[in-house]
């Protein structure tokens, strides 16, 4: 069987540019032109699933990867993977069995999405950085010497920045009216917002990598090209509808309240501390400047805010 690159959550945010990206690279390159991909998805009758299983190299697989098994990836010659995994409580206990898996599987190289990097701490008052950091440190154990790992850090992605914006401007289009405009932005502080796409791409590259020992534990900060403020995000909108903006909410976080109040088993208590997440944002820890050397080397991000904005209302 043909060595294969696994994608967990091929149809995400960030797997669908992965296994784009990879079905372009791999024949250009030598040493994987031999490869296959394996898309694995959820639901393999999707739309986005069904896009992705006309690709060349790509064959898309129903499985859901908590049930993962060495003996699964040994019997599909897996040899490298990119997993974005989710960010539920309980993400530390189902992405370390699979980490574990690949370990005793022979996989040789994985590729993961982390979160925003000044939040991938023990003390951080958020839940779900504390579960990066603490898979980052398993993967650093020596019982993990001989499972190559490179964990990407992405500042907040553009679409969940700019979601709220494009949402005004549609609205305002269709009925001529506004209503509040509610930004998690600060008004002034700049933050690096990222492309879930140019993340992908990056990943991407990483994977097809003929020495992987130069990016072995390593953790890389990815950012878009430019900063934008919440003050700038307005502007983008003003300049969309012809007018000004009557009401603007900065550092609006009400949607958790929303998100508290859905069907769910998980403590109310945990999923409020998100809350605390974009303070590293709103304090100015997480700008553009911030990008890795070798993001830049590599695949820098291209897509400015300026430029997904216009795609978003097209």
């Amino acid at each position: 069987m043909a060595p294969t690159i696994l994608v967990v959550g091929a149809t995400g945010n960030t797997g669908r540019g992965v296994v784009t990206t990879l079905s372009k690279l791999l024949p250009s390159i030598a040493s994987f032109s031999g490869h296959k991909i394996i898309a694995l998805t959820r639901s393999s009758s999707g739309a986005e699933a069904q896009k992705l299983a006309t690709l060349p190299h790509v064959e898309v697989v129903e499985y859901n990867w908590v049930d993962i098994t060495p003996e699964w990836l040994q019997e599909r010659n897996i040899v490298r993977v990119f997993i974005a995994p989710h960010a539920q409580p309980n993400q530390f206990s189902e992405e370390s069995a699979f980490h574990v898996a690949a370990l005793h599987g022979g996989v040789e190289y994985v590729v993961r999405i982390s979160t925003t990097a000044p939040n991938v701490r023990p003390d951080c008052k958020a839940f779900y950085p504390r579960s990066h950091w603490a898979i980052e440190a398993l993967l650093s154990s020596p019982e993990f010497n001989r499972l190559r790992w490179t964990s990407l850090q992405p500042n907040v992605f553009t679409s969940f920045i700019l979601g709220p914006a494009s949402t005004f401007v549609k609205e305002f289009r269709k009925t001529g009216k506004q209503g509040p405009l509610r930004l998690v932005s600060s008004e002034d502080a700049p933050v690096g917002i990222v492309d879930a796409n140019d993340v992908a791409v990056f990943a991407a590259h990483l994977l097809v990598e003929d020495d992987t020992t130069k990016h072995n534990k390593a953790k890389y900060v990815l950012n878009g090209p430019e900063d934008i403020t919440g003050r700038q995000i307005v502007e983008l909108i003003e300049k969309e509808i012809g007018t000004k903006v009557e009401e603007v909410h900065f550092k609006d976080m009400s949607f958790l309240e929303w998100l508290v109040n859905q069907p769910t088993s998980e403590s109310k208590s945990i999923i409020l501390s998100m809350r605390y997440a974009v303070e590293s944002a709103w304090t100015g820890l997480c700008t553009a400047s911030t990008t890795s050397k070798a993001v830049l080397e590599l695949a820098a991000p291209e897509v400015t805010p300026a430029e997904y904005f216009k795609t978003m209302l097209s």
